[in-house]
């Protein structure tokens, strides 16, 4: 199917079930979700921490951007969505991963993140060496340098320690996959299908709230 068809037709069907994607049966722990031990950081301990480990280079992320999105504009107040990249192999994955944190620090995630995954996926551009940031900056209306000097700073560079920490700790093994509050994992492999991921983690919000931060 012709991606921009697959965005219009999931993106209204996302927006026409609010918190019920995919209505199935109650989840089951150790079936459609599984949980997390030891307990992961949040940034926020007063948020629930809605937690997208994906990769760029996985077509099933990008597939999945669209409903994602859809789902995250509707999610309500006290709950966040946090995106982190994964590096399951130092190429592409670590590139695409400074990737991503250099466009969230320059606070560009809204305008570069979906050009991104289109620029792979529909562009057929690797976007796992400098000279080709570079051109995707200049096709994209940013300065490279500016772009490539946050992909090579400091910052961005402990970001991606960060998130490898954070991956190994959930137990990532593919992506997409979703953690929730640092105490559940679950994931299109899990519930059948990555559009029904979205239905398990409004359950799991909604025992992230009935359990409180015990």
């Amino acid at each position: 199917m012709d991606r921009r068809q697959f965005s219009k037709a999931a993106i209204a069907s996302a927006v026409a079930a609010p918190h019920a994607l995919y209505a199935q049966e109650r989840p089951v722990e150790g079936k459609q979700y599984a949980k997390v031990s030891p307990r992961q950081p949040t940034r926020d301990a007063n948020q629930i921490e809605v937690v997208e480990f994906f990769a760029y280079s996985c077509e099933h992320c990008f597939l999945f951007e669209p409903v994602l999105e859809a789902w995250h504009k509707r999610l309500p107040a006290g709950v966040t969505l946090r995106r982190v990249p994964v590096a399951f192999r130092e190429v592409p994955f670590a590139m695409h991963q400074k990737l991503f944190f250099a466009i969230e620090q320059l606070g560009l995630v809204e305008r570069l993140h979906g050009k991104v995954f289109t620029a792979i996926h529909m562009g057929k551009q690797r976007l796992d060496k400098p000279e080709g940031i570079a051109e995707f900056a200049t096709k994209n209306g940013v300065e490279p340098a500016r772009l490539l000097d946050a992909v090579n700073s400091f910052a961005v560079a402990n970001k991606a320690k960060q998130a490898n920490t954070l991956a190994s700790g959930y137990k990532i093994e593919g992506t997409p996959s979703m953690g929730v509050d640092g105490r559940w994992l679950t994931s299109g492999s899990m519930t059948g299908s990555n559009e029904r991921s979205l239905a398990v983690v409004d359950f799991l919000i909604g025992e992230a709230r009935r359990v409180g931060k015990a």
